[in-house]
């Protein structure tokens, strides 16, 4: 099965900038397909130093949706957005002041990707943060999803008024132009040492990302690889000296029983739309019974329900749990501006949008721009663009 590759770059211009993120671009470019991969062909989707956030949402989930594996090569910076705390990658046109509205959340990564089989999905990351950001990472380590492979290193902020060179992620594309693509367990490590030559104090500096859902619980910690971590850090490891290498179990089978997210993937990529609906209205309803409304087991199952009918085309039943998701979160007592709020807005609107047939987008309307009038988003204008639509949709009738 062909897979799926998604190289991106993405850093702010000006005076903001921690690193040059698109200079790695050429160099994983010249990468054959199937290197980068791992696969016999592969799809590969470039995106450099994009201007928007919707745009990258909308080529990592059209990567996150299509069938085989999936690998995402990310290299930028990243930046804690002032009124709630969380981290986002710096686009282009990111500053410090703008990165709720202008940078990519990081948590939207972990949500397009939390559907796809485990060990189908590897992530490889070059990351530079200011210090702000450095700081709050410490205790609060990335993610990318629970069954995502996780490589790669965040740096420290660079020396004033310079800018750093992605020089880990330099050294994976160097590595893969041999024309040969090792376990990505081993590709990280030896990324690692061949960076540490051009940059010596890395090895002491950074914080080394080596997470693999597959294996027991991994740690993290800016020290020599060689040392033990002072604090460890639940969901890293550090990285072992070069001469140690590390066994990695890449892959799961797509029909572990024990797990209901991989049997619902491998109905959906075969094309059994109606059976992984089933699925995941069975766990919605064992869940609503043991938990009861509203409870966080039932909201996962529900918004399972709603990516599920996108999967299988139907844009109405999608916005219509979309909306629910959004009204119980709300109900729940989360703020208008909670991640899983917004994003539930964000994906009812989106989904809306794609309704056919006007007698059933007109139903819907109104409830949409009633939960836009309350949560707003991050994009500028959601209000009014639902408002534009349906009076275009009212003036059919």
């Amino acid at each position: 099965m062909p897979g799926t590759v998604l190289l991106l770059a993405a850093s702010p211009t000006g005076r903001s900038c921690l690193v040059d993120a698109a200079s790695v671009l050429p160099v994983l470019a010249a990468v054959a397909p199937s290197v980068l991969s791992g696969t016999e062909t592969a799809n590969v989707v470039e995106l450099a130093d994009p201007l928007e956030p919707q745009a990258v949402l909308t080529r990592l989930r059209a990567a996150a949706t299509a069938p085989g594996p999936l690998t995402v090569f990310l290299t930028g910076q990243l930046q804690l957005d002032r009124r709630q705390r969380l981290p986002h990658l710096a686009l282009a046109r990111t500053t410090a002041a703008t990165v709720r509205y202008t940078g990519f959340p990081w948590h939207w990564i972990r949500e397009e990707l939390r559907l796809r089989a485990p060990g189908s999905t590897a992530v490889v990351v070059d990351l530079h943060t200011d210090a702000e950001t450095w700081q709050h990472l410490a205790g609060r380590p990335l993610t990318v999803g629970p069954g995502a492979l996780l490589y790669g290193r965040v740096a420290p902020p660079p020396p004033r008024r310079a800018v750093a060179s992605p020089t880990y992620m330099k050294a994976v594309a160097t590595i893969l132009r041999s024309g040969h693509r090792p376990p990505l367990a081993h590709l990280h490590q030896q990324a690692l040492t061949r960076s540490s030559g051009e940059d010596p104090e890395a090895a002491s500096r950074d914080m080394v990302l080596a997470v693999d859902p597959t294996q027991p619980t991994q740690y993290a910690q800016p020290v020599h690889p060689a040392q033990p971590p002072m604090h460890p850090v639940p969901g890293f490891r550090p990285a072992p000296p070069p001469p140690v290498p590390v066994p990695v179990q890449v892959s799961l089978p797509a029909s572990v029983p024990s797990d209901p997210h991989a049997e619902i993937t491998a109905a959906v990529e075969s094309g059994r739309h109606a059976e992984a609906a089933e699925l995941a209205g069975r766990r919605e309803r064992e869940a609503l019974s043991a938990h009861g409304p509203g409870a966080d087991e039932v909201v996962h199952w529900m918004e399972v329900r709603a990516d599920l009918a996108m999967f299988a085309g139907d844009a109405e039943l999608s916005c219509r749990i979309w909306l629910a998701v959004a009204d119980v979160r709300l109900t729940a007592g989360q703020e208008p501006g909670a991640p899983g709020v917004e994003a539930a807005v964000d994906r009812a609107h989106h989904q809306w949008g794609r309704i056919g047939e006007s007698a059933r987008a007109r139903e819907l309307g109104p409830a949409l721009a009633d939960l836009r009038l309350r949560v707003p988003g991050r994009r500028q204008g959601a209000l009014d663009d639902v408002q534009r639509h349906l009076s275009r949709l009212q003036a059919q009738v």
